[in-house]
């Protein structure tokens, strides 16, 4: 695709879209069609044989769709940008497109419990085999890559923990070996950090989170290189069908345009709210990206351009009083997902990672009395008064 020489902000709102194109509608129509009429017999034949652009099936292509996926492509700075119905669905489709029976991933220390869950499925069906690695130096990376290894897969920020991988050096390392590295950029956005530049090969988001920011649509976006993902798009995206609906591409579409408005205000109430919680006594541990005490502090100045809006800590107690915090919130919203307006909390060793086997999650970090916190677009006063009353009825 052609880069253009506008700013993210702009670019956000504008790219891959003219209104003159479609009767001078200022928003991207909405095109919910499920097929699309050809002039001719022939014509019909020459978009199936791939011979003439167009559209012929909505799961194989639409006009909402494609102005979303020029969109997320631009802002990633990649090449080409492919939606799908769910973040897993980005996931599993590049997993898939990356793999075949008895190979081998190379992950990042932690990863979202559904994400574990398909690579558990892989190994049992087809012998596709995985190590997790703290990935803190290129030497440690080095001797877990095996020559059936196909893929590098990192989280950064790792969910929950908030562990930051260096890009830069994972990616300098696997270019040695000719593997690909796979981000997902969830936590962070486009607005915050952009895998690509640092030398990775293929970023996705659930786009559930701050890409749509509303908490009303389930959707993923991968972006990459145009040839690799014009094969995932003709065989793993299309024939095993994890696609986007056009209404939620325009959902998405109307989300972006204030993702760097919302992303600084996430950002910035989470700076107060980690400020606070560093003095609190029921608090023992904080993992925040942004906490100059944090000790990947200088990867995030790295790599990210702020912290984020996702806090992770532990308090000091046990399983129990970390379910009585959540219990004792007033307006503050006990869910799972994150990026939403609304300010959400959960329990990861019982909610996003349960799946996760306890010994594997301790690895990982999460302990029964981590607590995740995703910080919304509220005054920070009203979500720290909350949270304060909550932790000091424990």
């Amino acid at each position: 695709m052609v880069r253009n020489n506008k700013r993210f902000e702009t670019s956000v709102i504008h790219h891959g879209y003219d209104a003159k194109d479609m009767l001078g509608s200022l928003t991207t129509p909405l095109f919910q069609t499920s097929t699309y009429t050809f002039e001719s017999a022939e014509q019909g034949e020459c978009r199936f044989a791939g011979e003439e652009d167009g559209y012929i099936y909505s799961r194989l292509g639409n006009p909402t769709v494609t102005v979303l996926e020029e969109r997320i492509a631009e802002l990633e700075k990649g090449e080409r940008g492919l939606a799908f119905g769910s973040g897993m669905a980005a996931v599993s489709a590049i997993l898939i497109a990356l793999t075949k029976a008895n190979d081998h991933i190379l992950c990042s220390s932690g990863l979202y419990g559904c994400t574990f869950g398909l690579l558990t499925m892989m190994k049992e069906k087809y012998n596709i085999d995985h190590d997790f690695s703290e990935m803190a130096t290129k030497e440690e990376i080095r001797d877990l890559i095996r020559p059936e290894t196909t893929c590098i897969y990192v989280e950064t920020p790792i969910n929950p923990t908030m562990k930051l991988i260096d890009l830069k050096m994972v990616s300098e390392v696997a270019k040695e070996y000719g593997i690909p590295v796979v981000v997902d950029n969830t936590f962070s956005s486009p607005y915050l950090q952009q895998p690509l530049e640092l030398g990775c090969d293929v970023v996705i988001h659930s786009a559930t989170k701050y890409i749509g920011g509303h908490g009303d649509v389930i959707a993923g976006l991968v972006v990459g290189k145009k040839d690799f993902l014009d094969e995932v798009a003709m065989t793993t995206q299309k024939d095993i069908g994890g696609v986007i609906s056009p209404f939620d591409a325009w959902l998405l579409l109307r989300g972006l345009k204030t993702l760097p408005i919302r992303l600084d205000r996430h950002c910035d109430n989470a700076e107060e709210i980690v400020k606070r919680l560093k003095t609190h006594p029921k608090i023992a541990n904080i993992y925040y990206p942004n906490d100059t005490s944090n000790p990947d502090y200088a990867i995030k100045e790295k790599q990210m351009k702020r912290g984020g809006g996702v806090i992770s800590f532990e308090i000091d107690g046990s399983k129990e009083d970390a379910q009585q915090l959540l219990n004792n919130l007033s307006f503050l919203k006990i869910a799972v997902s994150l990026g939403d307006a609304e300010t959400l909390i959960e329990h990861p060793a019982t909610m996003t990672h349960a799946v996760v086997p306890e010994d594997s999650r301790l690895k990982m970090g999460i302990t029964d009395q981590l607590i995740r916190l995703s910080v919304g677009l509220e005054a920070w006063e009203d979500i720290w008064e909350d949270l304060e009353n909550a932790l000091n009825q424990l």
